[in-house]
């Protein structure tokens, strides 16, 4: 893991969480705990950050909540991808993909 997480971006946060919603619905907890897995520790995101940016998502119609119980019998607030939340996952992947090219392309030029 690295020694010095990364900061994220603006509007990155919301990319990683609809990518890991993709993959089956979590908690707020368990997206975190992924998010740092995925990014061998680059990106640890703190609550703080972490459950506003789920309640816009909620707002907005790309997530949606619903209260279960996990593993251990403790009431916790499970979040789905919605259809909408799909379509902007790949508007979203689309310009990161746009983003990434051009700043390899500025790395690379002499």
């Amino acid at each position: 893991m690295p020694t010095h997480p990364t900061e994220l971006l603006k509007g990155t946060l919301d990319l990683l969480i609809l990518r890991t919603l993709e993959l089956q619905p979590m908690h707020g907890v368990a997206i975190a705990e992924r998010i740092a897995q995925t990014t061998r520790g680059t990106f640890q995101v703190k609550a703080g950050s972490l459950f506003p940016a789920l309640h816009r998502l909620e707002q907005e119609g790309w997530i949606t909540g619903e209260w279960t119980a996990s593993a251990d019998n403790r009431r916790v607030k499970s979040y789905t991808l919605t259809r909408a939340g799909r379509r902007q996952l790949a508007s979203e992947k689309a310009t990161w993909q746009r983003i990434v090219a051009a700043m390899g392309q500025v790395l690379e030029s002499t």
